[in-house]
């Protein structure tokens, strides 16, 4: 049962851990956006945790942690692909029906399935749908001329004159002819303007959601499905292609989750939500709440979240700070601890469906070679393992997991992971920073960011101060955010009073770094 709330709260993250108390999201079959409640946590199975000591990350690993996932808060886990691949990202598929031998089989992942579901958290998957392995059989007997399968890949006799958006290679030769690979040789692109194509991807697609139970998808490079000529991202043909995949699936399922990954600029992937996907990942907002974070000031974060609010209708978007695609957070931040705590108050207070990167809740570090963002998670101190696994790591460790891992932080109340924690809770217990509207307050320091979330039953404001100093002579002018609100005593005085000052000072002075969440009416 959810809780009542009390009329006020003054919740300050920075001094005060909340006992952990997980918050079941409406059934699914009776709420079409049950995303909206739910915190999403990004895993790649190869590097979450070891179950049988051979140094892989599996899913009787993930099984094992799936306590630690439901204290953390957590309602919804997206998997890294975990079909069979011959590289060890997975994104290069070789068979859409099977799970990774290096993971486990598909009865542990049914486990997984049912282990998760007892706790109400949510599973979805990687569907790669833009192309597949070169090793995959569609591809190999494509490559040889069957018949059957000669259209399911684009083919030229000549080279064609283009490169890709990035001016990377498309074209690959093999055989004396070219084929398409927008990603690189060892993935090329399937050919969704032939319909077999098209149909078994449809079957795949159903086969999950219906045979296997799998709450929905994430699509990788959703934008790329169909070119144009040299026009290779984000046309009509993919458009309209997304769009039919969308309603099929909603006939399978009408409660799947399709979350699109369009990696351009807000105003392109803005048009894929309800057109393809449910929601898609939001780029450009990551960008500005990392740079706020980074900068101390609310430029970047206030302006880039009142475009994706406009855009977005039902604020239906993915928001994140950076996935296993990126140089994870805590390096992108010089390792502040303090300007991550920012920056995850600013991606778990505000609208849109949170998705946390594995690692992400207890500062793990990463740059670019890609293997080198996905390392194993750090569980504990243990030499050369940090309690991954019993056996030797697939991948060396950051050299700070003998510092930065989840033992030293789960009962530190000022740790980084304390703080998500509490966060998380924050979010589960009020249905405002679930699905309230976002209404911006303006401030007069731009180290402090200020907005109202509010739904017909309850309104909460939260403060965040972005620098490093004391923020202690502001006002904030309320204008008319709390029209049609019921008085409520707020620090001896009603919220009409405060509406009627025009200037509110909530609180006297906020700490470098805090943040501060007060309900100031409204209950569950």
């Amino acid at each position: 049962m959810l809780r009542m709330m009390r009329k006020l709260i003054l919740l300050t993250l920075c001094a005060l851990l909340i006992g952990v108390s997980i918050v079941p999201a409406a059934a699914q079959d009776d709420d079409p956006l049950w995303w909206n409640d739910r915190v999403f946590y990004e895993i790649f199975v190869r590097s979450f945790y070891d179950s049988d000591g051979d140094g892989i990350g599996d899913l009787q690993g993930v099984i094992a942690q799936l306590d630690y996932l439901e204290a953390l808060g957590v309602g919804g886990l997206w998997l890294m692909p975990i079909m069979p691949s011959p590289s060890y990202h997975g994104y290069d598929v070789t068979d859409y029906r099977g799970i990774n031998p290096d993971y486990g089989t598909m009865d542990d992942f049914r486990q997984l399935l049912d282990e998760a579901n007892a706790r109400n958290i949510a599973v979805i998957i990687d569907l790669v749908v833009n192309h597949s392995a070169v090793t995959h059989p569609w591809f190999v007997a494509s490559a040889r001329g069957d018949e059957y399968y000669a259209e399911w890949y684009r083919w030229e006799d000549e080279q064609p004159n283009y490169r890709g958006p990035q001016r990377q290679q498309v074209w690959h030769p093999r055989g004396g002819r070219y084929y398409y690979g927008i990603f690189w040789d060892g993935m090329p692109d399937l050919n969704y303007e032939h319909p077999p194509v098209t149909a078994e991807m449809y079957a795949i697609a159903r086969y999950w959601l219906e045979d296997v139970g799998v709450d929905g998808f994430r699509l990788d490079g959703y934008k790329h499905i169909i070119e144009e000529g040299s026009d290779q991202e984000n046309t009509a043909s993919t458009r309209d292609w997304v769009q039919n995949f969308q309603r099929y699936v909603n006939i399978v399922d009408p409660a799947a989750l399709l979350v699109g990954e369009v990696w351009s600029n807000s105003f392109s992937a803005a048009p894929y939500v309800g057109a393809g996907a449910d929601v898609v990942f939001e780029f450009d907002l990551a960008n500005a709440m990392l740079e706020s974070a980074m900068r101390g000031t609310n430029t970047a974060v206030a302006a880039l979240q009142q475009r994706v609010i406009d855009l977005y209708q039902g604020d239906q978007y993915a928001a994140f700070l950076t996935n296993h695609d990126q140089n994870r957070v805590m390096s992108h931040l010089s390792g502040n601890i303090d300007q991550a705590r920012v920056a995850a108050s600013l991606l778990l207070t505000q609208p849109g469906v949170p998705f946390i990167y594995y690692g992400e809740e207890i500062g793990m570090i990463g740059v670019k070679p890609d293997e080198r963002i996905r390392t194993p998670m750090q569980w504990d101190t243990t030499p050369n393992t940090a309690g991954f696994t019993e056996g030797r790591v697939w991948q060396p460790l950051q050299n700070d997991y003998d510092e930065v891992n989840v033992a030293a932080q789960i009962d530190d109340p000022d740790s980084l992971l304390s703080h998500y924690r509490a966060l998380i809770e924050l979010r589960n217990d009020h249905a405002a920073l679930r699905r309230g509207a976002y209404v911006p307050v303006p401030n007069s320091d731009r180290a402090l960011y200020s907005f109202i979330r509010q739904t017909e039953d309850q309104t909460v404001l939260v403060l965040i101060n972005l620098s490093r100093n004391e923020v202690s002579d502001y006002t904030l002018t309320l204008d008319q955010a709390f029209v049609g609100l019921d008085a409520v005593s707020a620090f001896g005085a009603d919220v009409d009073a405060m509406i009627s000052a025009a200037e509110y000072t909530p609180i006297t002075s906020l700490a470098p770094f805090s943040t501060h969440v007060i309900v100031l009416g409204g209950s569950e």
